[in-house]
């Protein structure tokens, strides 16, 4: 096999979504705020004028596509590496070609794809060259620069935040696609509508989806035209773009929990199905609601907890998909429960005061006293047996600095209005005892 056979053979089996990634910045499609005209990046390649920067975005929105579009359009040499696989050698190797660029009036753009996954001392690596102009240096991300890339990088780049597409966007994408790689077939715009709107605002999901659906009914011998038939066909009644790792696995456990919350049902339902017929991992929804038993009902019903768990044991018992309606019953129950934030304010305030007082020491009384040496120091002095004054004393437990400080504060909802006149009761005989 020749090199031209070669060439062939890796075009044909490149995959849709790189033969359609677009070349200039005119082909490219959504983003206007980002590279509309006047935006900031049109206005760095008018002027050639190009600075280090990272693009802030969820999966297949045109993070690469763009690097590699600025990198044309400015005749940069391109290099590109993925924090999850590069290493030492490879990074050095990239600074010694810019290096040589720089030296021959050529600049060198270096694409880092998902730079969060590089550790701190990785990051730093790359300062003086941005420094000193051997590289521009473009990151692409998922997660928010703000805590993922260190400071001292994060200020020597401008962030740009790219959003997911819209579904109109996604369409003509596909219609593009259909266009130029698959001429010869028809396919109802009804189905591109269908996948554009189940995309998730994901192009190169989109992509692939496509060329998998025209893969399959070649297969089955449709060569010419694909119907919203054969689309349902293909994909069953599942929701098949679903991305357990992306935007919506978030944002649809967020909606789930904001519905239990705010006590509907109905609603929590909804989005409990929506993950679990996409092929969510049932355990993972179950720890959820443990969390959300204790975060969001806690004192309460004491019940939800164990409810919660019991959950999680049925779904680990008999998995999917019969575990759906043992998690629909745990949802239910913690939407019509009575709600309390109390444990979870409570702890958030005796964390901030743990971690500032770190260094107080545990009063004396409550220390044990395990060596002679323990007791000369008076550990275990004035220390009271609660069982000898039915179960309240008067002893101070807190630190000094911390002494009288109140953390868990419980509502009047559910049981909870019980503890608040049992702490009431408790305080009372404190007093009784002093």
């Amino acid at each position: 096999m020749n090199l031209f056979d070669m060439e062939d053979l890796k075009l044909e089996f490149q995959p849709l979504a790189d033969k359609m990634r677009p070349k200039t910045l005119d082909d490219f499609v959504g983003q206007e705020e980002v590279v509309g005209k006047n935006s900031p990046i049109r206005r760095m390649i008018d002027t050639d004028q190009i600075s280090s920067m990272i693009f802030w975005g969820p999966p297949g929105v045109g993070k690469t596509t763009l690097a590699k579009i600025i990198a044309e359009e400015t005749k940069a040499s391109f290099h590109e590496l993925s924090a999850v696989t590069a290493g030492v050698k490879e990074i050095k190797e990239i600074f010694q070609i810019a290096k040589y660029n720089q030296t021959n009036g050529v600049r060198t753009i270096l694409f880092v794809d998902e730079i969060h996954r590089f550790n701190k001392a990785q990051q730093d690596a790359f300062l003086p060259y941005v420094e000193n102009g051997t590289i521009i240096l473009i990151g692409a991300t998922t997660e928010n620069p703000s805590f993922e890339v260190n400071s001292a990088l994060l200020s020597r780049t401008k962030v740009y935040v790219l959003h997911a597409l819209t579904p109109d966007n996604i369409f003509v994408i596909l219609k593009r696609a259909m266009e130029k790689s698959y001429p010869t077939i028809t396919i109802d715009e009804e189905c591109l509508k269908i996948l554009s709107d189940t995309s998730g605002g994901d192009a190169r999901s989109a992509l692939n989806t496509l060329e998998n659906l025209i893969t399959v009914m070649n297969q089955k011998g449709k060569k010419k035209g694909i119907s919203k038939k054969d689309l349902e066909s293909v994909f069953s009644e599942k929701t098949f773009l679903y991305d357990k790792n992306g935007e919506e696995h978030y944002n649809l456990i967020s909606a789930l929990h904001k519905s239990m919350r705010n006590s509907d049902p109905d609603a929590a339902l909804y989005y409990l199905a929506r993950m679990l017929e996409a092929g969510e991992d049932p355990k993972y929804v179950a720890r959820r609601l443990i969390r959300f038993a204790s975060e969001d009902i806690g004192m309460a019903n004491t019940n939800a907890l164990v409810q919660a768990v019991s959950a999680y044991q049925a779904v680990t018992f008999i998995g999917m998909p019969e575990c759906n309606v043992n998690l629909a019953q745990a949802v239910v129950y913690l939407s019509v429960s009575p709600k309390s934030n109390s444990l979870y304010v409570a702890y958030e305030k005796v964390k901030k005061d743990a971690k500032a007082t770190f260094q107080e020491k545990v009063p004396l009384a409550l220390r044990n006293a395990v060596t002679k040496l323990d007791s000369e120091l008076g550990y275990g002095e004035g220390y009271l047996y609660a069982h000898d004054f039915d179960g309240v004393t008067s002893m101070q437990c807190l630190p000094d600095s911390l002494k009288n400080k109140k953390y868990y504060i419980p509502t009047n909802h559910g049981n909870e209005k019980n503890v608040s006149l049992l702490l009431k009761e408790i305080e009372k005989k404190k007093k009784q005892t002093k």
